[in-house]
């Protein structure tokens, strides 16, 4: 009775945990037994497993083979299994030393020339393998990611007969070297802010909105500046630190989208097409996969035409906008991805986009109007902190009119400020302060708190929308170095909120 025990990872959810290939070979008739709550794409290892041992040189073992994948209550997908498979059955017929196995974990596909193939999801299997103390090895297109993380040995392997030398001592794999990470500056090859003219009031509304990490709200007629603000946006925000852009990284690689490592500081820009369905927002599939929102984590969600997407697509956003986190239930498993992203969508007037543009008449009738607006909910506008409209601006271009913008830069120095101010005081941007933190952080008085209740009346606002107008005034008071929230703050805030006050007063 032989005995071998290899170590790989699963991919459940952002987590990767350790998986024991565990290989018992015994008499009887040839046979090849795979347990362990595996899915199809596990279950036909065994063909592939068969042929690479073969074709890599080492005698495929005519006994019965048994092998589990523990834990067994926790379910098996993707190739990522197969080298480990392979390894474990040599090391059980005695091909290979089991003692070789016990400090490493292999993740890799094999082919059936016995090559190494990538796998999607290194990076939270390379975090895992780090804080286990083991070293891991991998195809050589998964080291260029895995080597990212500090503190790990990672060794890339072009082949099962490669693996299969280094573990005898025969002649040793190269650990690749870790690449150095960018250092925590800013970004400028974004886009500047500099090269929108005019439209000072929503520039100062993205300012607004980067320096409190809310969602924006952009109306107006086509051709106004929308997307090329929204695109701004990025620039406007500090750089991600090593905790978050290890998190971005997780997730897009257990997406597929690994990333460059002259992108390790950027923080994530995803603008999916109107057309796209609810499952790929959110997320989906029998074993659940991150959608749009958690590829945006710690990023921008840029929803160009809000009225276009479906109304269920539009429906699911509203659990990820208030928890910043996203759960998914399958038969298979129940996940949960991070998604705190801000969200910044663009709209028309009206369907033909013109009403109310100076220079070009509407077409739209009352009925088209209100059936277009309707397309997005209360419940979703209550969670969108700034809703502000775009006008046609005229004259913009001459110099009497016309005055220079700010870069990016200037901006952003401002947003950081304010952003530390919010971290020293209550650790965290204001967009994410619960009800209890709110009135501990941001308290109103006097006047201030009179003026809100006016304006809470009149614009028959709702307790969200009340909660929303404070945040925003918090953030308003930061970037001009407040302590306490002011009525000009509370001001300034609720013309930020001008589509949803004006639908208020109506």
């Amino acid at each position: 009775m032989s005995i071998a025990i290899a170590y790989s990872r699963a991919l459940f959810g952002i987590t990767a945990p350790g998986v024991a290939v565990e290989t018992h070979l015994s008499g009887g008739l040839p046979a090849f037994n795979l347990v362990g709550l595996p899915e199809t794409s596990v279950r036909e290892s065994k063909e592939r497993v068969r042929s690479a041992i073969l074709n890599a040189g080492f005698e495929f073992p005519a006994r019965r083979i048994t092998i589990n994948l523990a834990p067994a209550d926790l379910p098996k997908e993707g190739t990522r299994y197969d080298a480990a498979i392979a390894l474990s059955i040599l090391a059980a017929s005695g091909q290979l030393p089991a003692a070789a196995l016990a400090e490493l974990e292999v993740v890799a596909e094999l082919a059936l020339t016995g090559e190494l193939r990538g796998v999607r999801g290194i990076m939270p299997a390379a975090l895992a393998a780090a804080a286990a103390g083991r070293s891991l090895l991998v195809a050589p297109e998964n080291g260029r990611e895995a080597v990212l993380v500090d503190g790990l040995a990672v060794y890339p392997a072009e082949s099962l007969h490669a693996l299969a030398a280094h573990l005898t001592g025969q002649r040793r794999l190269e650990a690749c070297a870790r690449t150095s990470l960018p250092a925590e500056g800013a970004d400028d090859s974004a886009p500047d802010l500099v090269e929108v003219q005019g439209q000072h009031f929503v520039k100062r509304a993205l300012e607004v909105a980067a320096a409190g990490g809310h969602n924006l709200l952009m109306c107006g007629p086509p051709g106004t500046g929308k997307t090329m603000l929204a695109s701004r946006l990025p620039g406007l925000l500090p750089p991600l630190r090593d905790a978050e852009a290890f998190e971005v990284a997780s997730l897009c690689s257990i997406a597929g989208q690994p990333r460059a490592p002259e992108d390790w500081r950027r923080r994530p820009f995803r603008a999916p097409h109107h057309t796209s369905s609810a499952v790929a927002l959110v997320g989906g599939g029998a074993i659940p996969r991150p959608g749009e929102v958690s590829l945006a984590h710690h990023g921008v969600l840029f929803l160009d035409e809000l009225p276009e997407f479906s109304r269920r697509a539009l429906e699911v956003l509203r659990e990820p906008l208030e928890t910043g986190h996203i759960t998914i239930a399958r038969a298979a498993a129940t996940l949960g991805f991070p998604a705190h992203f801000q969200l910044v969508a663009t709209m028309n007037p009206c369907p033909c986009g013109y009403a109310g543009d100076p220079l070009t008449p509407c077409t739209c009738g009352p009925e088209q109007i209100r059936q277009y607006r309707a397309r997005l909910s209360g419940p979703l506008l209550d969670r969108i902190d700034l809703q502000t409209e775009v006008p046609r601006e005229r004259d913009w271009l001459r110099p009497r009119v016309a005055r220079p913008g700010e870069t990016s830069a200037t901006v952003r120095a401002r947003v950081g400020i304010a952003q530390g101010l919010q971290i020293a005081r209550q650790q965290k941007l204001n967009a994410r302060l619960n009800v209890r933190e709110l009135a501990l952080h941001a308290p109103l008085h006097g006047e201030a708190q009179e003026f809100l209740a006016d304006a809470f009346e009149h614009f028959r606002l709702s307790a969200r929308s009340y909660h929303r107008l404070v945040k925003l005034a918090r953030t308003i008071a930061d970037l001009a170095g407040r302590v306490s929230i002011e009525q000009d703050d509370l001001a300034e805030a609720l013309s930020l909120r001008r589509i949803e006050t004006s639908r208020g007063s109506a």
